[in-house]
């Protein structure tokens, strides 16, 4: 057992002797004894947190008009309301509740005190997203002629495929006869540039022509995705290549496949689909709840399961305008870059938007105590003099929480040890009630 915690354990028994005692004083003061002419007073402990109203004397006071419960010993201002406090009207006994503690309890207990301040405020929405292929990466890959898939070099689904990799090979008649026209366009100029003796006239005219036609052909053959390198092979040997290899014209991953070999095929046919993973979508699921902090371009942090690292952080890009039926909830869509290949579409990520800050009250999180009545602060009143009071809070960030409903800017609140004087303050205020009693 720790040195703190026995502290702790002591000090929680000296303040149930304290309040015992109280108590036991009180029905010793006021039961008869037939051996005595006189009650006898009651008895204090002589501990450090005393009832303010037990032995004290009567003292001139100030209150707040609308809040009865705010009492103090000099002038000033409800920190509830902000009104001026007014005086009392007479002396009275100090009646307002909670616990006194001296200065020297206050060092031993570690009790600190924060002022309600306006600060700036974002709220952290938490939730998870679900990685998904950016739709704008996808590619289909479509035969620009019609023919026959002589051999498919991609044949499963998630194969990864490299720029300028061969996909599939091609036979098609349509592409055969259009490869000798272009050796007859060929056979032409060769031929006339072995009659000529000098490029002038209507000689270069004839010539350009050619050139212009060549360069037609050879873009028409680029759309049908014959690659320059076959080309060049049929302008050295001027055959026809009866089977066509067709590359890739970008990295990414098949989605789909949309023939076998033997298929016969046309422009129309979707062969393949492929993917880029070096940008990835991360589609975000809102709660209703959560859609009024929620702005495009808001700060996003995303984390992998079972890990405090930030893996990236981005920007939100949009969010859906509908709410799902199923789920009742909403989708907003992140672009992550993932050119480390470290988030793989299908997976769950952790995700956390930093709304856009607003101003409001706030105070530390560790201020407020969460009891089953409510929220609760101990409010300082000076000279040691603390009360349990209500309040209503709202966003958290942070170490910070907002306080909406029961303070107000400069109040101040016990941080650090607010539970023990709440205790304290019980203990008084059961003291108190049995006194009543009797």
């Amino acid at each position: 057992m720790t040195r703190p915690f026995v502290k702790l354990r002591r000090f929680g028994l000296l303040l149930v002797m304290a309040a015992g005692a109280a108590a036991s004083g009180y029905y010793a003061g006021h039961r008869p004894h037939h051996d005595a002419p006189r009650t006898m007073p009651p008895a204090h402990a002589e501990g450090s947190l005393d009832r303010l109203d037990e032995g004290a004397s009567a003292k001139k006071l100030w209150v707040c008009p609308m809040h009865s419960h705010i009492l103090q010993d000099h002038a000033g201002s409800c920190p509830v309301c902000g009104m001026d406090l007014v005086e009392s009207g007479g002396t009275q006994a100090h009646d307002s509740g909670g616990v006194q503690v001296d200065a020297a309890s206050l060092q031993r207990l570690g009790v600190r005190l924060a002022s309600v301040e306006r600060q700036a405020l974002g709220r952290e929405v938490q939730t998870y997203g679900n990685v998904a292929i950016d739709e704008s990466s996808i590619r289909n890959v479509s035969p620009k002629v019609e023919g026959w898939i002589r051999k498919l070099h991609v044949d499963a689904v998630g194969q990864p495929v490299r720029a300028g990799q061969i996909l599939y090979e091609i036979y098609s008649p349509e592409l055969v006869q259009r490869q000798r026209e272009y050796i007859e366009l060929l056979q032409r100029r060769d031929q006339l540039l072995q009659r000529m003796t000098e490029l002038s006239g209507q000689n270069a005219q004839v010539a350009a022509s050619l050139a212009r036609e060549r360069i037609r052909s050879r873009e028409r053959f680029g759309h049908a995705d014959v690659s320059p390198d076959i080309l060049d092979r049929i302008e050295k040997t001027h055959r026809t290549v009866d089977v066509v290899a067709v590359r890739a014209s970008a990295s990414g991953f098949v989605t789909q496949i949309g023939a076998r070999e033997g298929s016969y095929v046309g422009p129309a046919t979707n062969l393949l689909s492929l993917a880029d993973t070096a940008t990835v979508w991360i589609d975000i699921v809102l709660y209703p709840d959560q859609l009024a902090w929620v702005r495009e371009g808001d700060e996003v942090t995303v984390r992998l399961p079972h890990s405090d690292e930030p893996l990236l952080k981005s920007r939100l890009k949009f969010a859906s305008p509908t709410l799902d039926n199923a789920s009742r909830t909403v989708r907003a869509r992140l672009v992550a870059d993932n050119a480390r290949q470290r988030l793989r579409p299908g997976s769950f990520v952790d995700v956390v938007v930093a709304a856009r800050p607003h101003q409001a009250l706030a105070l530390p999180r560790s201020a407020v105590m969460r009891t089953g009545k409510g929220n609760m602060v101990m409010l300082a009143r000076g000279n040691g003099h603390f009360i349990p009071f209500p309040v209503e809070t709202g966003i958290e960030s942070s170490d910070l929480i907002e306080i909406t409903e029961g303070l107000q800017e400069g109040a101040q609140v016990a941080v650090n040890g607010q539970f023990l004087l709440d205790a304290a303050a019980s203990l008084s205020d059961a003291a108190q009630r049995m006194q009543g009693s009797h």
